[in-house]
């Protein structure tokens, strides 16, 4: 009974307008798919009205449903707004401008990527000044498992998430470099979370080498990450981490960024 009137006076506080909101902002704020009693936890709805919000979200594409077949996770549609709202022209001004900082300092190309379905997407990018340089523009996306933006969001996944990726992703060998056996990809995984930054020495594209560290929210999830890369005729990976603390300090600068968005 009194389970039932937290939820009649949690319904009469959420205006019907913003029900489907506070839904989308529950489940992304959870980090892994949810069931709808999850959400509900904290909605507080009546079944009916929840059930009918998460069939509409989901028709809409704003969500997906999981494997199991009972939980949602984010749909293409939400996290396209998600980078949208990145991409906004008052935030993206300051973003440059630290990316710029960095690219500056470091001499090397210089990005921010965001986790899309198929692999990372890049969401903005600095170019250096050499010519001599890897042209891979704003919307490129690349693989998860032989990049340095990509493993780093590998590792941030759970380890349940983790090992249903490694058995069922096709793991192409890009380079020579490129790991591909599910095994040793979850040992690099543990590795990268215990270091806190990935390396990519060729083995997504062979002459390049890059270093990525996460950029993270208030609660210490991975957002995007943040990465340099270079031709290996300028620079190897033991040369790129002598940047290291520069761009975990760019890193901090962004999330800052992000947060106060």
């Amino acid at each position: 009974m009194a389970e039932d009137t937290a939820k009649s006076n949690a319904d009469e506080h959420i205006p019907t307008n913003l029900r489907l909101l506070r839904l989308l902002e529950e489940v992304a704020k959870a980090g892994t798919p949810v069931t709808p009693s999850n959400v509900n936890d904290t909605l507080g709805l009546p079944k009916p009205t929840l059930h009918r919000l998460f069939h509409t979200a989901e028709q809409e594409g704003f969500l997906q449903r999981d494997l199991d077949g009972r939980s949602y996770s984010p749909g293409r549609r939400l996290r396209h707004l998600a980078v949208d709202t990145l991409s906004s022209e008052r935030v993206r001004t300051v973003r440059i401008a630290v990316l710029r900082s960095i690219v500056d300092a470091v001499g090397e190309t210089c990005n921010i990527a965001i986790a899309d379905r198929d692999g990372m997407y890049y969401l903005d990018r600095i170019e250096s000044a050499w010519p001599l340089r890897i042209a891979m523009p704003v919307g490129t996306i690349v693989p998860f498992h032989c990049t340095a933006s990509g493993k780093l969001y590998l590792s941030s996944l759970r380890p349940d998430y983790l090992d249903r990726y490694l058995r069922n992703a096709p793991l192409e060998a890009h380079t020579g470099n490129t790991v591909t056996d599910p095994a040793a990809l979850k040992t690099s995984m543990a590795q990268i979370r215990a270091k806190g930054y990935s390396v990519d020495d060729e083995e997504y594209m062979e002459g390049m080498c890059a270093i990525a560290v996460p950029i993270k929210s208030d609660q210490g999830r991975l957002l995007c990450t943040l990465s340099i890369h270079a031709p290996t005729q300028r620079q190897s990976v033991h040369d790129l981490m002598h940047h290291l603390d520069r761009l975990i300090d760019g890193a901090a600068e962004l999330a800052s960024v992000v947060s106060e968005a």
